[in-house]
């Protein structure tokens, strides 16, 4: 990575075919989440690109079918929310020679502190799938990952950086995962491994359809335009890649909370929604670039 890569300015999540082939051509790739939304794309584009990609995600039919259409691919189900069953699934991917995981399932709950009968039921389950899952994975594949000098990809979300009304336990388990991938990535001078993770923003998957209400507000990105930001990570190997709109997010919040909620509510007034004048407005247009465009750090 050249100097100018260095700097956090606005860029496009496309990345080369060819560069992307030189970083993962032949190399392991696991996936979690692979069935369906980010993860298949992604595994779509990393296939396509000459990767080993090891699918992995609890529906074992549409992980089989997705295995069938890449050149080269190993179904490997597996319910990530269950410990022992993911302990398991290290323990069977370690012999394979991994090179890069990317940490992508995750779920995710919207309900409001006032309509949640047990908040800390909704924390307990997301922090299973959402933190650690992802700890379990890379304990297991930490050795082979160093032999390798791999890389580790997390998935995290927007909501991390500044938090999100009705998503407490959601961002609180994506924060978790921050915190972890923060301090391993300070590692990387002693064992090679290079940790980053992905503030994702909104993304239309199966995952969002209960908030579909969100997609007519908050601009968004297809799963596909999502998969580049996980080409991006593999080919830059950064710490982090994020949004402006979660970098401003974050630096309002800590600068002052009523700035971040500023922010929040500017994006949502000039979301996908609204009439067809606001849908030209210049500051609609920034709103839309402040997400469909990645910051690299």
């Amino acid at each position: 990575m050249g100097a100018l890569d260095r700097l956090p300015i606005p860029r496009t999540h496309r990345v080369g075919d060819s560069e992307l082939r030189e970083a993962v051509g032949g190399k392991v790739v696991v996936v979690t989440g692979a069935s369906s939304g980010i993860g298949r794309a992604a595994a779509v584009r990393l296939g396509g690109a000459g990767a080993h990609v090891v699918l992995v995600a609890r529906r074992a039919a549409e992980l089989e079918a997705l295995a069938g259409e890449l050149p080269a691919a190993t179904a490997m189900p597996c319910d990530l929310s269950d410990g022992a069953a993911t302990t398991a699934l290290g323990e069977a991917l370690a012999p394979l020679g991994v090179d890069v995981l990317v940490s992508n399932a995750g779920h995710s709950i919207r309900r409001t502190l006032d309509r949640s009968a047990d908040a800390a039921a909704d924390a307990e389950r997301l922090i299973a799938l959402n933190y650690l899952a992802p700890v379990r994975l890379i304990a297991a594949l930490l050795p082979g990952l160093v032999a390798r000098r791999g890389q580790v990809v997390c998935v995290s979300s927007i909501a991390a950086q500044a938090g999100a009304p009705g998503f407490a336990a959601y961002a609180a388990s994506k924060s978790a995962l921050d915190a972890f991938v923060r301090s391993a990535a300070r590692e990387r001078g002693t064992n090679g491994v290079a940790f980053t993770t992905i503030h994702m923003p909104l993304v239309r998957t199966a995952m969002v359809e209960p908030s579909a209400d969100l997609l007519a507000d908050v601009p968004s990105l297809s799963p596909e335009r999502a998969a580049e930001m996980l080409a991006s990570a593999i080919v830059h190997r950064p710490r982090r890649i994020g949004t402006p709109a979660g970098e401003l997010a974050a630096l309002g919040w800590a600068l002052d909370p009523a700035l971040a909620t500023a922010v929040d509510r500017r994006l949502r007034d000039t979301g996908e929604g609204g009439g067809g004048g606001a849908s030209r407005s210049p500051l609609k247009r920034l709103a839309r670039l402040a997400v469909t465009t990645n910051v690299r750090r």
